[in-house]
């Protein structure tokens, strides 16, 4: 076993280090369905080909959501080799469907956790290559022109001086921002995260239609402040956008994901790039100014800017919600419907009643008016409500109605799904229209 091919143990010897043995041979072809924006795969499709020269890789481009409904489609005669994208709920799904095959990256120095959440799946179906925290970005220059002061909870988010000056993408059309919205339900709670949730939707000017309309439009000072995944701001701050990211207290840490997909075509080029983005040169790509993912090895820190967060050496980053993947998967569906039916298109009724209640408050606010305060509660009361309890979104045969999502207003759904949503709408716009009368009441009486 001391020889190599067509050549004595002797020459091999006095070859020494002078030889260098070829780069593992691997297929020529790698197909990867992905939901990263192209100033991350580019970099990695590009080095990853020069490492291996022969073998050219396909990136197809999908929401996180788009992606999963593909592998399952696609399941019977499958064409794609890799997974790769933020959300390990994703990952679930598939892994729970059968549709992923089990690899162990060569991947030495990563540890077990970033923040208090493994790194990689623990029955070895997926690993992480990258952390992710939630938290908010903002146009340094919009808010001093607005005169409008730095956020740093999410409850900042909620203030009346914010109105209009808020954007965020739906959970629906971004795996990313699902995993946000569920960062405060876990966090603060079912009925208190959703009220934080309707409150600070209240002062969006926009649901942007994808995840990487929110730092576009802080970057270009559409709006002022962005709902986002941490690499948007410190990407946006790197390449020189008058941009600030911070984490708010109730923020989570969780592994960005890579696996290969059951039946691969080309399993040992999966293998491959999966070892190449946990190796020090693909953990280093991630520091790049356009990309700024934190990496899951923590040597490789010591290559990043002064100021970038770095979760193995302050553990303030993510440790406020231990995040729950298999809760945020068994209702994965049901809170998009709920945000896109409370929020996205009941957004103009959501506003009014927030800005109605923002006045008499403002209003109210130095003088003692019982009856007035009385009418602002029962109109908070009505915009907090949910049409459903935390115990009914966990009854799997409940959760398990919601298989469509509507990308806008008008894409319909069917059957029970439909059923349930129109009856939520009607809740949330009664409520809503109450609730701007009665803070419209109070104010009159002010």
């Amino acid at each position: 076993m001391n020889t190599l091919p067509g050549l004595t143990l002797g020459l091999a010897l006095a070859l020494g280090a002078s030889f260098a043995a070829p780069a593992q041979a691997i297929e020529n072809t790698l197909v990867v369905v992905t939901s990263f924006p192209k100033d991350l795969t580019r970099k990695f499709k590009t080095a990853f080909e020069k490492k291996y020269p022969g073998t050219r890789v396909e990136m197809l481009k999908k929401k996180t959501t788009a992606g999963i409904k593909y592998i399952q489609e696609t399941a019977g005669n499958n064409s794609s080799d890799l997974f790769w994208a933020s959300a390990p709920d994703a990952f679930e799904v598939l892994k729970g469907d059968g549709l992923l095959a089990k690899y162990s990256p060569n991947a030495p120095g990563i540890p077990d956790k970033v923040g208090a959440y493994p790194i990689n799946d623990p029955d070895g179906y997926y690993s992480g290559f990258a952390a992710a925290g939630y938290g908010i970005m903002w146009n340094t220059r919009y808010l001093k022109a607005k005169k409008l002061p730095e956020p740093r909870e999410w409850e900042d988010l909620e203030k009346a001086v914010y109105h209009g000056h808020v954007g965020m993408s739906a959970p629906s059309r971004s795996g990313t921002t699902h995993l946000t919205v569920e960062t405060l339900l876990q966090g603060d709670g079912w009925e208190q995260g959703w009220a934080k949730w309707k409150f600070i939707a209240g002062n969006f000017k926009t649901v942007t239609e994808r995840s990487f309309g929110v730092p576009d439009g802080v970057n270009s000072g559409d709006f002022g402040i962005g709902i986002v995944i941490d690499f948007f701001g410190l990407s946006s701050k790197a390449s020189g956008f008058p941009v600030e990211f911070i984490y708010p207290s109730v923020t989570t840490l969780v592994p960005a994901n890579v696996g290969v997909i059951n039946n691969a075509p080309h399993p040992q080029a999966a293998r491959a790039f999966i070892d190449f983005l946990l190796s020090d040169e693909g953990q280093t790509i991630l520091l790049d100014k356009k990309i700024m993912r934190l990496p899951v090895n923590p040597k490789v820190y010591a290559k990043a800017p002064p100021d970038f967060p770095n979760p193995f050496k302050d553990s303030s980053i993510g440790s406020a919600v231990k995040f729950d993947v298999l809760l945020s998967k068994a209702r994965y569906n049901l809170v998009n419907s709920m945000f896109d039916v409370m929020i996205t298109y009941r957004l103009d009724d959501l506003r009014n009643a927030v800005k109605a209640i923002q006045v008499a408050e403002a209003k109210l606010a130095g003088n003692a008016n019982p009856k007035a305060q009385a009418l602002i509660d029962e109109a908070r009361a009505l915009v907090a409500a949910l049409p459903i309890t935390e115990a009914q979104a966990a009854d799997p045969a409940f959760a398990g109605i919601f298989k469509k999502k509507r990308k806008k207003a008008t894409d319909t759904v069917t059957g029970r799904q439909a059923e349930v949503e129109q009856q939520w709408d009607e809740f949330v716009k009664a409520n809503y229209a109450k609730a701007r009368k009665l803070a419209e009441q109070a104010a009159s009486m002010l």
